[in-house]
């Protein structure tokens, strides 16, 4: 697995939100609502210098929305489907907006369905604490997803 490191500040991300009470797949339904009106969002959506959006998350919290890592042994907790947008962006009725805090984090291409797993070895390991919820990210440009794993709040 090749594991990378990176500083990101606090940034936004409207989406749709839901939780682990809402049934086993609640995250797929979350992403096909999230996709099917995402028109709803576009213009909110912030971009590179060539007008590519710059990224889908999968933002998850703690229930107190502290992004706290998931209750439970990571089986409980919210989920926030959608896209960064720019720090004063709201969102339109229906749509939730979250501002993550600022994290260095260890960061991995989801490969395989142990992704997760994997990184929390290695994490466990190397003696690195997780100091925050794990977050899903795609790559608008290269389509490819990964994992973000919180190590230090900046």
């Amino acid at each position: 697995m090749d594991i990378q490191k990176c500083v990101k500040e606090a940034f936004v991300v409207i989406g749709k939100e839901g939780s682990t009470l809402e049934g086993e797949d609640f995250i797929q339904k979350l992403w096909q609502v999230a996709n099917a009106n995402f028109i709803e969002i576009q213009h909110l959506a912030k971009k590179d210098k060539d007008g590519n959006v710059v990224g889908i998350w999968g933002v998850m919290s703690d229930f107190s929305r502290s992004f706290n890592p998931w209750e439970d042994d990571f089986k409980k907790g919210l989920y926030l489907a959608g896209v960064e947008c720019s720090s004063d962006a709201e969102p339109p009725v229906g749509w939730t907006r979250w501002e993550v805090p600022g994290y260095e984090y260890l960061y991995a291409e989801c490969k395989n369905v142990n992704t997760f797993s994997e990184m929390m070895d290695y994490l466990k390991i190397n003696k690195i604490l997780l100091v925050g919820a794990v977050h899903d990210f795609t790559c608008p440009k290269s389509g490819k997803n990964y994992m973000f794993f919180p190590i230090r709040k900046v």
